[in-house]
């Protein structure tokens, strides 16, 4: 039997390839020949996938709290994705940079939406009542959330604003110092004692050496800085500006609220609010005209960044009224 001629030419591009890593086509070829086919539920390891939501009572609303929080962290790991894409591009053009902004836009806005499983799709009674075998767990302790905004800007652009000044202006900073004036640390921190938390303890255990190791390699590849590093022509480019912006409000904005709105409706109560599990102060942590954590301050006005997230914030309340 003859091969036709555009099986030929894909035999030899084969053997190209394997000859190029010093490898034979026929052992390859004998491993495809003795393969079994691929089935979809094995390429995405779907029963394992379905076997990791364990519930620690029998509310059955709790297993939908577990896999939103499955699922979001599967949409931080294809953000982080595309963080990486951006770091280790070789040349980096503004359409390039525009897409990959735009995909992580894309992912912020999925998960935003998406977010009224978390405030409506659950019980009130049952979540008060399960959230209490959850102690000190708290989605606080998402690494890989912390990992998105050191990928997002400048590390400084993380410490607590009322300890940013220390800081500006002066070059070589270790990252460890800033570290311990980390913004997310005010949202773990016993309010009466001034002491961390169990819940930043456990999270800082984990992985304080590498969201430190993250930021050290990040320093020149997060997006402020490759921003920054493109010709001023690339950086007028307004797309990408936009994209930018977009991704501001997203992170910094529309993520947080989401759960501010959520803390609003669970946790506010008369005449005291009630905790949110790991100790966390929700009410001065999450809203961010408190932390006005802003990764690209240079792309808004004057009146943009003195009013930061006010607006929503306001609305959330009065809705709440």
């Amino acid at each position: 039997m003859d091969l036709n001629p555009e099986l030929t030419a894909r035999i030899q591009k084969l053997e190209e390839k394997y000859q190029a890593m010093g490898q034979d086509i026929t052992s390859y070829l004998d491993g495809l020949l003795y393969a079994d086919y691929l089935t979809y539920w094995n390429y995405i390891h779907l029963d394992t996938l379905l076997t990791l939501q364990i519930p620690r009572t029998s509310f059955p609303d709790e297993k939908i709290f577990i896999m939103y929080h499955q699922v979001t962290e599967l949409y931080f790991r294809m953000i982080l994705h595309e963080f990486e894409q951006l770091a280790y591009r070789e040349k980096l053009t503004p359409d390039f940079f525009t897409a990959r902004v735009t995909r992580i836009n894309r992912y912020f806005q999925n998960l935003t939406s998406s977010f009224d499983i978390m405030v409506d799709g659950m019980e009130p009674e049952q979540f008060m009542k399960y959230r209490m075998s959850l102690l000190p767990a708290s989605g606080f302790q998402s690494a890989q959330y912390r990992m998105i905004e050191i990928s997002s800007t400048d590390f400084i652009r993380l410490v607590a604003k009322d300890k940013r000044a220390k800081y500006e202006g002066v070059s070589d900073i270790p990252f460890e110092e800033m570290f311990e004036d980390i913004y997310w640390k005010s949202g773990a921190t016993e309010e009466a004692t001034g002491k961390p938390t169990l819940t930043l303890k456990q999270f800082e255990q984990k992985y304080r050496d590498r969201l430190i190791a993250l930021a050290k390699e990040y320093k020149n590849r997060n997006l402020l800085a490759l921003y920054r590093n493109l010709p001023r022509e690339d950086r007028e480019n307004e797309q990408l500006v936009l994209a930018l912006r977009q991704l501001d409000v997203n992170v910094n904005i529309n993520w947080p609220l989401v759960h501010y709105k959520s803390a609003v409706r669970y946790l506010q109560r008369e005449p005291e609010d009630v905790a949110a599990t790991g100790g966390t102060n929700w009410q001065k942590y999450l809203p961010p005209r408190f932390q006005k954590r802003i990764f690209y301050p240079g792309l808004w006005s004057a009146e943009e960044l003195d009013n930061w997230g006010k607006q929503w914030v306001e609305s959330v309340v009065r809705n709440k009224r």
